[in-house]
């Protein structure tokens, strides 16, 4: 909500709704050092409990927890784990449930639901008036009537943003009102009603029915809720979901259109509702709403009744400045806006399953960055752009290609798989037990959703996972840093990327971190042949087969874009999802393939984390001082033109305009694909001695297309 600071909040990974806001209008509601009663509908394994605890009690702690819930269905284990974190947080937690019990599921029960499912959606895939309807429901519609409830002022419509004793006797004042005028829209002798609540629109609809019932305007009043869980129906006595409308979201979604439903509204044996109460509120007030979901129910009952309440808007219309252990003091609303917004996550956008990591960024598919790599290599040298203004144009590899990167993959698995363990298991055993993985986007990425993987594989831990931009010479995205923090405790924020070069963006994290007290600067990797962080898989120079391949082994995902007239000061950094290169996508089969040995690489990989842990990995930086003596050997007189390592090299000859390649003599197979890169752009390929990498890619100096063939190729230095 514009204008309304979270006062707390947590991702949830494998919720229908990603993002856990509390976003009271008074962010002192959540103070005190009294009880605090959470309220919830079932435990399962009580993580959104756990979760939400948690953020409280690091804002405002308290001594006593009081949670209540219909049902508990916990395991053993999920009850040990609340015991074991109630002693951790030094505090009282006790739940309390009407009703226990346990999940089992028989053998072969997806198999049989999936049959179940296609048997019954395919004999209900006949018009609805076959279905059970009214013989008549193709006459003429019938009219809606919508009822002026005159909604007290200032009353909330529900608790969102804070619903106190004040505000619940001016409610309770007002229902006898409300009730009568929905009483005399619905007329003498309704016979059995329905009031129908929109969503999570719930508590004021139930006060709505209540208080009809109360007043004893209807023969029968029933209450539920539309939602946009699917689930099946099925026209039997003994099954609790007979029917269900299908209809249009009406209310602008954030994530976009798409179905919703409501159940049990209507009955193939006659016993429906003689009217339904729909009550939404006025962001939902829309003309796809009488086109969606009152179109759906006018065939089903003989009365529809339109309520509207009040969207409640805090009172925000002075903002004052905040403070936050981040900057300066800022605006609400430039603050607000980037932490309410939730991370994009796939299949619309990227290729990655929606658990396996959200992008702190904004799409920007439908933007025109691309350009030249030779025109984008000029601007960039002569000072008029900076790289991360526009994108080079997606490499699309040869059918040859291909087929190295496949053998480079099924060389490097097993080693690739072991340095995931490696660093995974060293973050885990000296950063956090419950990390928080950020992979700086893209590269990072493919490692930060391998991470996890191990962690949940050998650990059965759900560790969150999101990528973020940082540009050389930009720092990384204040915004998503203001939204990491406002989610997650800064202290388990771990930063993932592939591998380090000659370190430029260990330092440059470094530098922007200085701004943000409470997150830790040491990057972590999965190769360091520079030598420059203390947290790594490897510290061999070793071709990661993810480096072969630009988008299409990580998401189909763009590098990130920081451009002034696309970025504002209260947006992330942006990239653009590539799906129309989703059949040459190997992302996904990249992760399975490294994966599949994660059991075969366990024991080793424990051992080297015993001599990892006892070991002195002080960074030496012996990286950046072969860089600086390179830049000068060779008359560059620029580092940043030196990109050293098998996966800079790679870059330098997938996106830039490459000069030379230094080998490091006896180099074996880690090069083929450089190599074969290097003869198609006919770019030179030096051997030489003493190197602390396996190579390292030169892009041209002082470059101009005048400096190249008209083909785009380097031509030979002078």
């Amino acid at each position: 909500m514009p204008g309304v600071r979270a006062a707390g909040g947590f991702e949830e990974a494998h919720s229908h709704a990603t993002s856990h806001l509390l976003l009271p209008e008074d962010p002192q509601l959540l103070a005190g050092s009294g009880p605090l009663v959470l309220v919830d509908d079932e435990f399962s394994t009580g993580n959104t409990v756990l979760n939400t605890i948690r953020d409280l009690h690091a804002r405002h702690p308290r001594s006593h927890y009081v949670v209540v819930a219909l049902v508990d269905m916990r395991s053993a284990a999920d009850r040990d784990r609340l015991t074991a974190f109630a002693a951790e947080l030094g505090a009282r937690v006790d739940l309390i449930a009407l009703a226990s019990g346990t999940v089992s599921l028989p053998e072969g029960v997806l198999a049989k639901g999936q049959a179940l499912v296609e048997e019954y959606e395919a004999r209900t895939a006949q018009p609805e008036r076959d279905r059970g309807g009214p013989a008549d429901a193709a006459d003429a519609p019938r009219p809606v009537t919508r009822v002026d409830l005159d909604w007290p002022a200032g009353v909330p419509d529900g608790g969102r943003h804070g619903f106190t004793t004040a505000h619940r006797t001016r409610l309770e004042a007002a229902l006898p009102g409300l009730a009568g005028r929905l009483a005399a829209a619905l007329g003498e002798n309704p016979g059995r009603v329905l009031v129908l609540g929109n969503e999570e629109l719930m508590y004021a609809p139930l006060r709505l029915a209540k208080a009809l019932e109360d007043a004893g305007a209807a023969r029968e009043v029933r209450f539920s809720t539309t939602t946009r869980s699917p689930v099946l129906a099925v026209d039997d006595p003994g099954y609790a979901i007979r029917t269900r409308l299908v209809f249009p979201a009406h209310d602008a979604p954030a994530d976009g259109p798409g179905d919703r439903y409501a159940y049990n509204v209507h009955s193939t044996d006659g016993a429906g509702f003689d009217a339904v109460v729909a009550v939404v509120d006025s962001a939902g007030d829309t003309p796809e709403l009488h086109t969606g979901l009152l179109a759906a129910l006018a065939p089903h009952t003989g009365h529809v009744v339109l309520a509207v309440v009040p969207s409640y808007t805090p009172d925000r219309r002075e903002p004052k400045p905040i403070m936050t252990e981040l900057s300066e003091p800022t605006a609400l609303s430039e603050l607000s806006d980037p932490i309410l917004r939730e991370p994009l996550r796939g299949p619309a956008f990227s290729s990655y399953a929606s658990e396996d990591v959200g992008w702190l960024l904004q799409d920007f598919s439908d933007v025109e960055l691309e350009a030249p790599t030779e025109e984008r290599e000029e601007a960039i040298q002569a000072g008029g752009a900076h790289y991360a203004e526009s994108l080079p144009v997606e490499y699309q590899p040869s059918p040859r290609y291909q087929e190295l990167y496949q053998s480079a993959l099924a060389a490097s698995a097993v080693r690739v798989a072991r340095a995931v363990g490696t660093v995974t298991e060293t973050v885990l055993a000296e950063r956090s037990p419950s990390p928080v993985l950020v992979s700086l986007a893209r590269a990072g990425t493919p490692v930060g959703v391998l991470m996890r993987r191990w962690a949940r594989a050998r650990h059965g831990l759900d560790l969150p996972h999101y990528a973020v931009s940082i540009v050389r010479g930009r720092g990384i995205d204040a915004n998503a840093l203001r939204w990491l923090a406002a989610h997650h405790d800064p202290a388990d924020i771990v930063f993932v990327d592939g591998w380090t070069g000659k370190g430029a963006i260990t330092r440059e994290l470094r530098d922007a971190l200085a701004e943000f007290p409470g997150f830790d600067p040491e990057i972590v990797v999965l190769a360091d042949p520079g030598s420059c962080v203390p947290t790594y898989g490897t510290r061999e120079d070793f071709l990661i087969p993810s480096a072969c391949l630009n988008s299409t082994v990580s998401g189909l995902i763009s590098r990130t874009v920081l451009r002034s007239d696309l970025v504002g000061p209260a947006d992330f950094h942006g990239a653009k999802f590539y799906r129309e290169l989703a059949g040459a996508d190997v992302s996904v089969a990249f992760v399975d393939t490294v994966a599949a040995h994660f059991d075969a690489v366990a024991e080793a990989v424990d051992e080297e984390v015993k001599e990892l842990l006892a070991a002195d990995r002080t960074p030496t930086w012996v990286g950046w001082a072969a860089v600086e003596r390179i830049s000068e050997e060779y008359g560059i007189h620029d580092v940043n033109l030196v990109k050293p390592g098998v996966g800079e090299t790679t870059r330098v000859l997938l996106r830039r305009v490459p000069w030379k390649i230094l080998a490091q003599r006896g180099a074996g197979a880690d090069l083929d694909h450089v190599r074969l890169l290097a003869e198609q752009r006919g770019v030179p390929v030096e051997e030489v001695d003493g190197l602390p990498y396996t190579c390292v890619g030169l892009i041209h100096p002082r470059f101009t297309r005048g400096a190249t063939g008209a083909d785009g190729k380097a031509v030979a230095s002078k």
